[in-house]
């Protein structure tokens, strides 16, 4: 299997790429990306300012590339100033690519980029109806924290999260 490259994404170059990924991540999710897309259609807008925001020193954006072919797209680091862990915000692969060991990959990057800004531990946010994500993730030690209830996030109760939570000192 050829090896994987981790590349800063290049916001500037592949915009449209990014919210397309995003779009998909939400969609393999909730069966919909209106989520994020949002009510009155600028969450992609909102999310390209936002990863634009992202300070290189707390935080990683990548584009995943098997050989001259951008293949999924990685997002990690600093949640909040506040918080003692790593959150990794966007595992994504295409869906040519997923269930071809790309993932493992992709998971041995996140959790060596993690530990080198210093966590300890990590989170991410997961739909419980994205089974194929959970069990992949429950398989590389993560486990299920109980349910994201998160105030500020619109229809939490029409798309559940659950928090998982993996121990990087192991």
């Amino acid at each position: 299997m050829e090896p994987l490259r981790f590349i800063p994404i290049d916001v500037d170059a592949h915009a449209d790429l990014c919210v397309k990924f995003r779009c998909d991540a939400f969609v393999s999710s909730f069966g919909t990306d209106q989520p994020f897309i949002d009510d009155d259609g600028k969450g992609p807008e909102r999310y390209i300012e936002w990863l634009r925001t992202r300070t290189p020193a707390r935080y990683g954006a990548f584009h995943v590339w098997l050989g001259d072919k951008i293949i999924g797209q990685l997002e990690l680091g600093e949640r909040s100033p506040e918080e003692e862990f790593g959150y990794v915000h966007l595992y994504y692969l295409i869906p040519e690519y997923r269930g071809e060991g790309y993932s493992d990959a992709i998971e041995v990057f996140a959790v060596t980029f993690l530990r080198n800004l210093g966590y300890a531990k990590a989170k991410l946010s997961v739909s419980p109806t994205n089974t194929r994500a959970v069990e992949f993730y429950k398989k590389n030690g993560w486990r299920d924290a109980g349910p994201r209830i998160d105030p500020q996030v619109k229809d939490h109760l029409k798309h559940p999260l659950h928090f998982m939570e993996k121990d990087l000192r192991d």
